[in-house]
Order: C-alpha cells, then sequence, then structure tokens
C-alpha cells in the first residue's frame, strides 16, 4: 500500500514539476498565463464510507489551472503591437479565409501578411467589427466581424463643398480706375488685389478657386469669383480659362471689422464642371468671417478648404478603445475597424490550444462579445505588449519545493522497500 501511496506522490511531484518548468520555460512568451498543480487526496472506500483510521491511498492531480491575472505591459516601437489591460482577449479567426474557427489570445504580436491582412505569427487573423460609415461617430457593428485588410486601402477623394479666407484690406487703397471685366479678370487696373485656394473635385482633381477684390467705395469692396485648371508645365500662364463662380460684397465698420458675418459667406453660382467625368463642383460657403479693413498691406492670414486628393496609406493607429484608423497621405485619415475582444465567464474553464491561444469549452461559458472601454473587457494599449505574468523568482523556489517533495516520495520507497527486504529476510 505504501508503495501505491509513495508513486502517487512522485507522480504528483513530477507533474508540478513539470508545470514548474513549463512556466520557467515561457517567462519571456508574451502572454503567456503561469499555470499551477492542485491536488487532492485520495482514499479508498466502501459503501460503508471510509474508516476513521484510513491512512490514505495517496494525491491526485486534480487540476492544472492557468492564472489569468494581468501581465506587466513592455512597449514596444510598433504600433501593430497591441496589449490588453482588462479580461478581455483579442479574437483571432484561424486564417483570412476561415474566419468561423475561432481561437482567443492575450499575444499581441500582429504584423501585415503578404497580402496586407494583420496577423499573428502563426497565420491567424485578427478579427475586428465592421464600421458602419468612415468617422468614429458613425460606430459599428458589433457582432459583424471581419479579418483586418489594410495595403489596399487607397486614401478616397473628396470635392471641396467649403472654403475659409481670412483677408485683410488695405483701406488706403483706392477704387480701381477701370472696371472690372469677368471676361477678363487679370486686366492690369481692374482689381485692388487677388489671392487663390486649391480645391478638388469628387475624382480629387485639384482646381484653382481665385478671389478678386474690388473696392467700390470707402469701407465697401466686391470680391468676384473664378474657377479655373492649374497652369501645367511650361503652359501659357495667359491661356488659362477663368470661368465666373459667383460675387460678393465685404462691407465693413469704421473699426475695420465686418459689418455682418452671415453677409461674408457666399455659395459659389453657378456651380463649375470640370469636364473630366467628376460632378460638378458646388462650393456652398465661401468664408471670409474674420477678415479685416486696415491700414496694412493685403494679406491672407488663414485659409482652408475641406477637400481631398487620392492619397496613398502612410500609416495605421490605434486607440485605446482599438478603433483602427488608416492615415493617408493627402491628410484624411478612415476607420478600418474596432478589434473586436471577448471574456469568458468562466476563464479556467477554456481549452489549451498552445501558440499562447485558448478556445471555447463546455466549461468556459459562452462568449461575451464587446469593445475596449466597457464592460470589464479592459483597454488597448497599442505600441505595447503583455508580457508573461510568470513571477520567475517564485517558480525557482518553487521547484525546489517540488523537488523536495519528489525526494520524500522517493524516500517512502526507500523505507518501505527496506522494511520489504527485513521480513523477507527473516
Amino acid at each position: 500500500m505504501a508503495f501505491t501511496t509513495a508513486l502517487s506522490g512522485l507522480n504528483a511531484a513530477s507533474n508540478n514539476l513539470a508545470v514548474t518548468g513549463n512556466n520557467i520555460a515561457n517567462a519571456n512568451t508574451v502572454g503567456f498565463k503561469r499555470s499551477r498543480s492542485e491536488f487532492a487526496d485520495v482514499y479508498a472506500s466502501s459503501l460503508g464510507g471510509v474508516s476513521s483510521i484510513q491512512p490514505g491511498a495517496g494525491v491526485r492531480v486534480a487540476n492544472v489551472a492557468q492564472q489569468f491575472n494581468q501581465g506587466n505591459l513592455a512597449f514596444t516601437e510598433n504600433n501593430l503591437d497591441l496589449a490588453i489591460s482588462g479580461e478581455g482577449f483579442f479574437t483571432l479567426a484561424k486564417s483570412p479565409q476561415d474566419i468561423n474557427n475561432l481561437s482567443y489570445t492575450r499575444a499581441g504580436e500582429f504584423k501585415l501578411d503578404k497580402d496586407g491582412y494583420l496577423v499573428n505569427n502563426q497565420g491567424a487573423a485578427l478579427l475586428v467589427y465592421q464600421p458602419n460609415g468612415t468617422k468614429v461617430s458613425d460606430g459599428f457593428s458589433v457582432g459583424v466581424t471581419k479579418p483586418v485588410q489594410i495595403n489596399t486601402l487607397t486614401g478616397l477623394p473628396s470635392a471641396t463643398d467649403s472654403v475659409k479666407m481670412v483677408v485683410n484690406l488695405n483701406s488706403q487703397d483706392e477704387p480701381p480706375t477701370v472696371a472690372f471685366d469677368t471676361a477678363n479678370p487679370d486686366t492690369n487696373g481692374s482689381y485692388n488685389s487677388q489671392t487663390s485656394v486649391t480645391v478638388y473635385d469628387s475624382l480629387g482633381s485639384p482646381h484653382i478657386l481665385t478671389s478678386y477684390f474690388v473696392k467700390t467705395a470707402d469701407n465697401n469692396w466686391d470680391v468676384y469669383h473664378f474657377m479655373s485648371d492649374p497652369v501645367l508645365s511650361g503652359a501659357d500662364p495667359t491661356s488659362v480659362v477663368k470661368t465666373p463662380v459667383g460675387t460678393g460684397t465685404l462691407v465693413f465698420n469704421d473699426a475695420g471689422k465686418l459689418v455682418d458675418d452671415t453677409a461674408s459667406i457666399f455659395a459659389m453660382s453657378p456651380t463649375f464642371d470640370p469636364n473630366n467625368g467628376a460632378a460638378p463642383i458646388d462650393i456652398s460657403a465661401i468664408s471670409y468671417v474674420g477678415s479685416t479693413q486696415v491700414q496694412q498691406k493685403f494679406s491672407v492670414n488663414e485659409m482652408s478648404q475641406n477637400g481631398l486628393p487620392a492619397g496613398r496609406l502612410t500609416g495605421i493607429d490605434i486607440d485605446d478603445e482599438g478603433v483602427i484608423f488608416a492615415r493617408f497621405s493627402n491628410g484624411g485619415s478612415t476607420t478600418v475597424g474596432q478589434v473586436a475582444l471577448t471574456r469568458f465567464p468562466n476563464v479556467n474553464g477554456l481549452a489549451k490550444l498552445g501558440d499562447t491561444t485558448w478556445g471555447q469549452s463546455a466549461n468556459s461559458g459562452e462568449p461575451i462579445r464587446g469593445e475596449a472601454g466597457g464592460n470589464n473587457f479592459g483597454t488597448i494599449q497599442s505600441g505595447a505588449l503583455e508580457a508573461s505574468n510568470v513571477d520567475l523568482a517564485a517558480q525557482l523556489v518553487n521547484l525546489i519545493v517540488a523537488q523536495q517533495h519528489y525526494q520524500a516520495n522517493a524516500q517512502t520507497i526507500t523505507t518501505e522497500n527496506q522494511i520489504m527486504q527485513a521480513i523477507l529476510n527473516i
């Protein structure tokens, strides 16, 4: 009987050594969760139950339980590295094409594969929630997941529909002696000042909006708007056709400020057809709000417009709620998706799949889907990885204890053997 009891102790100690050794081996494995051996005693029982003088039949391994407490965050220089501070798991598909075969991980070492999908070292694809639009305010379809494909993205152009110009008009200017001619706006002496801004059509092609300022009386200025195409290299600037697209009047008070801000915002009329397949350019607001008329040279103090040309991908940003933004060379950005997080009622019931991943099991409960920043899923840190939660010093101490446990059980066998030898040698 003592042999089997000691043998069970050896098996338990061996399991403890193996678990401790595995913890030590994975001390530097990103997202690794340490395990511990959990034991239960064994008693021989009968219909009458366990006798009060029953010495016991040894020990058995009841469970090898993983400890899912938070690991430290190690910051990296790669913004595709992700770490979770909280209870959530990254949701992985076996591949970008097999998105129904799911696994879960805390290891956020992601990178782009040859097709531009965001994957881990084993080729499993990170799943995100489908965006409802191009902006965060449009929201995401939680529950509708997809893999992320990055390098096929293009910054789509956006047509200009708003222009802002803040200028100063020289109060000492005199009204021009030559009448302004909309058929020939560049006639010398027909205007006081002019400025231009590049705007874009629906295909991202650039066009030039030019404003001519003509003083008509003290504190009163007419402004004429013209559209044209950019001057090509080597082309004669005088050959550029400028199409009139509206006029307006700016009125200033005796302090040099606009009398009415709302009256200094003009709509393009008529619209401008770029004749390249794009939709007509229709700028609904050409604003001069904030402009002044003081005794200084003409100046442009602010100029902006909200159109964008087509652009190429220049970078990826991920915020603490897991929203992935694609940045483009045209200055625009778009939301690609929101990292899909999953948590479980019983994380210790997850099936261990290897490669620092887990799978759903009957003991884990149903997966709970959500996003970073809410309902205990935690937050996401871009440019960081969650280190293994193994305390190396504690594991080395446990290694000594497990070794002593093993040696003590071996000593039990030796002692029992000596007793048996004494009996047999009588």
